[in-house]
């Protein structure tokens, strides 16, 4: 038996009892044990920890109560301490547990916690009376609780997602990032209208763990799945915003959680990637581990892009400093283990090797990949954005006549064959790019006409927003939009789109440069949002500059050509910095603008009710008329938005969603050009609005 009956008092229901789990001498020993190799993580009191989630109250319990004692013997045993699993013995693991169980109300008594896991295998850890609380929190013995509301699990009918529903996500879901494998980020959903939007309201809200916040939820069957800072992961009913279950990452020492853009979900799982350079694979219906898969074993490595989940494969990109090395690494979805991995920096020897001005494989860095790749299942290629290199001296001049200078596959559109890792394809859309303007964001996978056949194509802008339109199937260069907020580029040839650069912007001759944009992008990460039935691309942008100054003295500086930037307007300012771009992509030609003085801090959606969703630094969440950029509604956020607005169903009902949280680069780099707007804490929150 797993409970027994404690003697009943006159006229009270008897009290239950956690039958023992441990001794008291175990649980004294694993005090100091916990003490030695937990506490600087966890806390002294195991729920007061500044780096680890609390071990003691509901969500400990609800990660392990009513489930097998091996589940958390083997989870303890297999990753702790981090950084050095399996580095005490079985009989320290068993003690440790036992404190940990006693300080979450269990009892002692005469039989030890078990040191190995087959001998767990029997036994249920059962949910303690009055479990989890200090000072008045527990509930008093012999307390009968009425009845709990009734109330469905969106979890109990939860379905898995296949590649078909990605390709074509039903209207209501929303199960990437921009909704479906060809990151448009449109919603077909049509209750709110132009004339009807200025009625919505707050449907309910959610406080996420303190820290900056940059990713977006995905909503699928009733169920919204969202990134919480501090590698957390958590599952909530969409439609009333209660928590179904939540997953926290203990990192290991000396490793700070970084911002994460999105998470994945396909077949029974949710992926993330988390701060020490790990995929995690999450059962969707409780968020227990599944698979916890590293990358690599080398520091200096981040990812903050997020998955791809396609054709049995999670795809996801690496970033970071490290020499010769950033990757795309695929695993498989199922078990974990390794498939392929490409390297973003062309290798010597290899195709491509030649581009990087003979420098040798570790003196070349960059290449980083921090945005989420996107996939057509016709063509069968995923395709992936690659930033620049950081060290831009290594590119700056040529050693010698005829060498090449490109630097491969920096600031390049990759098309690879997810089955093998195959490079089929590749475009480069700024070479040597010497003003750190990666080329990295949404790949947008498009149908539309060209010269009168409609062909799939890609979408995509670097920070100098201008956008090129690719052939998807071979990379081929087609045209190119250039929205005017950039002095880099004099010309583009309309026949091969060979960009030529402007000498007058060059750093490392020791003059200051006037550069337009500044570094933290026009266009940023925050994606655009394309109208399929309008061929309308919403382009959320910022109107600014720089100015590369030399560093005194003759230093290396943010650009290792000698150079630090500044943020400044540009020189026919007004003082509106924030911008809203319509354009047609077929016709090529701007259908509105829309301007303000906030710099954008949101991506952009559109809906098939006429209305575009966007926010910026100022906290205002703001929603237009999609034909004419007419404002419809505001309303002023707790935080900045900080991701990219989202639009579900449940129970037919339509809702749209967005993440708050300062601290991005996007929230943080304009700001000195608004000095007028202060916003000093984080608060990340997720924000969901309705109809009445």
């Amino acid at each position: 038996m797993l409970h027994a009956q404690a003697p009943a008092a006159a006229g009270r229901d008897p009290v239950p009892r956690a039958e023992a789990l441990f001794t008291s001498a175990q649980a004294a020993a694993g005090r100091t044990a916990y003490e030695r190799n937990c506490a600087n993580c966890h806390g002294a009191h195991v729920d007061d920890g500044i780096s680890a989630p609390p071990l003691r109250g509901a969500a400990f319990l609800g990660k392990y109560a009513g489930k097998p004692a091996a589940d958390l013997f083997t989870y303890v045993s297999m990753n702790m301490p981090p950084g050095k699993p399996g580095s005490i013995s079985n009989t320290e693991y068993s003690q440790i547990i036992a404190y940990v169980l006693q300080q979450n109300g269990f009892a002692t008594g005469l039989k030890e916690f078990a040191s190995e896991a087959a001998a767990l295998a029997s036994v249920t850890i059962p949910p303690p009376p009055g479990a989890g609380g200090r000072r008045g929190s527990t509930l008093s013995p012999g307390v009968k609780l009425p009845p709990a509301p009734a109330k469905a699990n969106p979890l109990d009918k939860i379905t898995p997602v296949s590649d078909a529903l990605l390709q074509n996500p039903p209207t209501g879901e929303w199960l990437t990032w921009r909704r479906g494998f060809d990151y448009q980020g449109f919603s077909p959903l049509k209750q709110l209208t132009k004339s009807n939007v200025g009625n919505l309201r707050v449907a309910w809200t959610w406080t996420l763990s303190p820290g900056a916040n940059e990713a977006t939820p995905l909503v699928h069957d009733g169920v919204m799945f969202l990134h919480s800072p501090g590698d957390k992961l958590e599952a909530l009913d969409a439609a009333t915003g209660d928590l179904l279950w939540q997953y926290a990452r203990l990192l290991p020492p000396g490793v700070n959680p970084g911002n994460k853009r999105n998470i994945s979900i396909y077949g029974n799982k949710v992926y993330m990637g988390t701060s020490d350079v790990h995929v995690v694979a999450l059962d969707v219906k409780t968020g227990r581990v599944v698979w916890d898969q590293p990358l690599t074993e080398e520091r200096g490595f981040t990812l903050t892009g997020g998955p791809l989940a396609a054709k049995g494969k999670v795809m996801i990109g690496t970033g970071g400093r490290v020499g010769g090395k950033n990757y795309i690494v695929a695993l498989d979805a199922e078990t974990g283990s390794p498939a392929w991995r490409f390297n973003t920096i062309a290798q010597p020897g290899e195709p491509g090797g030649d581009t990087w001005n003979d420098h040798t494989a570790e003196e070349r860095n960059g290449g980083s990949v921090w945005i989420a790749g996107s996939y057509d299942s016709a063509l069968n290629l995923a395709f992936f954005g690659v930033a620049q290199t950081y060290d831009t001296a290594v590119l700056a001049k040529p050693a010698r006549p005829g060498v090449k200078t490109d630097g491969l596959y920096t600031d390049c559109t990759l098309a690879i064959n997810p089955d093998t890792g195959k490079l089929v394809w590749f475009y480069q859309h700024l070479p040597n790019d010497q003003w750190d303007l990666d080329w990295v964001f949404e790949r947008q996978v498009v149908r539309m006409p060209v010269n009168g056949v409609v062909r799939p194509v890609i979408m995509t802008s670097g920070k100098q927003a201008t956008y090129d339109v690719l052939d998807a199937q071979t990379g081929k260069w087609i045209y190119s939009k250039d929205l005017g907020l950039q002095n880099i580029v004099s010309s583009i040839d309309p026949v091969t789109g060979k960009k030529t650069i402007n000498p007058q912007t060059l750093p490392g001759d020791g003059q200051i440069h006037l550069v337009c944009p500044h570094a933290d992008g026009a266009k940023s990460w925050l994606p655009s949002s394309y109208n399929p039935d309008t061929k309308i691309l919403y382009i959320p942008l910022v109107e600014s500059c720089m100015d590369l100054t030399p560093v005194p003295g003759g230093g290396r500086g943010f650009l290792s050509t000698g150079v630090n930037f500044n943020v400044r307007p540009r020189p026919d300012s007004d003082g509106k910095y924030g911008r809203v771009e319509a354009v047609n992509m077929v016709t090529r030609e701007v259908v509105w603008t829309e301007r303000h003085r906030a710099p954008v801090s949101s991506g952009a959606l559109d809906t098939a009710g006429g209305v575009i969703f966007n926010g910026s630094i100022d906290r205002f969440f703001r929603a237009y008329d999609d034909q004419t950029g007419k404002l419809l509604w505001e309303t002023r956020l707790t935080d900045v938005p900080s991701n990219a607005p989202i639009s579900y169903t449940v129970n037919g009902k339509q809702y749209v969603a967005v993440g708050v949280g300062n601290g991005g680069a996007q929230a943080t780099g304009f700001a000195p050009l608004v000095p007028e707007i202060q916003n000093v804490e984080r608060s990340p929150a997720i924000w969901v609005f309705q109809l009445p």
